[in-house]
């Protein structure tokens, strides 16, 4: 089936100007995905080579700030995991169970919110610094859309007014930004080590200055071999800290294999981003 550009224009328009994002659609019955969403390279980048046992490395970060030789495991391990996957996972990283369950349901209730509410959120002005919600950052320039909705909140150095953010987030979000700020702390320190520098030189560096929060909803899809969640990207942030639920998903590039990153419960994944890939190399 041909589609002209201008058509595909049109719907991609069209469907912006919902501002009900792909939850709009599906709530609408559809049993076909809209043209827009498929993707053609998307059986092609779930393709994971079952044949190839990768498991993502999981760091214990429990006692590594009073034990000095637990604390050099830490540091070794991180070194190793961030020069051959990029990745890793952390576990007893100060986090509470509570605190991540709230933040789930936290981004669940915004999504769910009345749609009229909803479409106050509703913006493509991403560097305002406000909370705001779309559905694919990318929508006008990418082959396809991706089948999820997204809100976005930058929580420091300037974060909006409590008020500002949506009733059913905003005290998790402003906690949850607390706890990310502590945790990042935590790994930029240990990052440093692992680079052979002392711990507060990326803090320093500026690395900590900002942090953005982004929410990501999937709604169930008709067709989900036709479409993609999230396409194949890197981070160009520092780092990225991702709480990932019991659906899971996640794929990542290792080796010129797709490795499937399973749920841990209470695990949080961390990826090197392509700034601190940069500000460090030789």
């Amino acid at each position: 089936m041909f589609t002209s550009n201008s058509d595909r224009e049109a719907e991609l328009r069209a469907f912006d100007e919902t501002k009900l994002g792909v939850k709009g659609i599906v709530d609408a019955g559809i049993s076909t995905i809209p043209s827009i969403f498929i993707n053609p390279t998307s059986q092609k980048n779930n393709a994971v080579d079952k044949d190839v046992r990768f498991d993502v490395p999981i760091i214990d970060l429990h006692g590594g700030e009073n034990c000095i030789d637990h604390r050099k495991k830490v540091v070794e391990e991180i070194r190793e995991a961030s020069e051959t996957w990029g990745f890793f996972q952390v576990v007893n990283h100060g986090i509470s169970d509570m605190i991540l369950e709230e933040m789930f349901k936290g981004v669940r209730g915004f999504f769910e919110l009345d749609n009229d509410v909803k479409k106050g959120y509703y913006s493509r002005d991403y560097g305002s610094g406000k909370f705001t919600y779309h559905s694919n950052a990318d929508l006008y320039t990418s082959i396809a859309a991706n089948w999820r909705d997204t809100f976005v909140c930058m929580m420091a150095p300037n974060p909006p007014s409590s008020d500002a953010l949506p009733p059913p987030c905003r005290e998790i979000l402003i906690e949850y930004s607390k706890q990310m700020m502590n945790l990042g702390k935590t790994l930029f320190a240990l990052l440093s080590e692992a680079l052979g520098l002392p711990q507060s030189h990326l803090y320093e560096m500026g690395c900590l200055e900002g942090l953005n929060i982004l929410g990501h909803y999937y709604p169930a899809c008709p067709q989900p071999e036709l479409t993609l969640g999230t396409s194949k990207h890197a981070d160009g942030c520092f780092l990225t800290i991702l709480l990932q639920d019991q659906i899971g998903g996640l794929q990542i590039l290792h080796q010129n294999h797709w490795v499937d990153v399973p749920y841990t419960p209470g695990a949080l994944v961390i990826n090197v981003g392509d700034a601190l890939q940069v500000e460090n190399s030789p």
